[in-house]
């Protein structure tokens, strides 16, 4: 594969998933891409964000069908899992590539 010019890197960029793109729900997609599932508080952890913050950012990964939240109770308390999905795990390789493709369009 050749490296795209800075046009073509350019173009690349504008074409690029905005809802992956967002930093917060690039760190979350980037933890869940690395494991099957984790639980809330862990990925809360893994961020740093609040939890109404990561809140919002899963519910709007969510919609777009890109994490699969499934809610229980374990000992009486509420607890949440969070993966990817298969079109969620799709979507962020190939924002990876998008991204790779974009820095090779800068290289010296």
């Amino acid at each position: 594969m050749t490296s795209p010019n800075r046009n073509e890197a350019t173009t690349l960029l504008n074409d690029i998933d905005r809802l992956v793109h967002e930093p917060a729900r690039l760190m979350i997609m980037a933890n869940l891409y690395v494991v099957e599932s984790a639980d809330f508080t862990f990925l809360m952890n893994q961020t740093g964000l609040t939890w109404g913050n990561l809140s919002s950012h899963l519910s709007k990964l969510e919609e777009a069908g890109y994490v699969q939240v499934d809610k229980q109770f374990v000992e009486r308390k509420p607890h949440t899992r969070l993966s990817l999905t298969p079109g969620g795990r799709a979507a962020f390789e190939h924002y990876r590539k998008q991204i790779q493709q974009f820095m090779q369009g800068f290289q010296a």
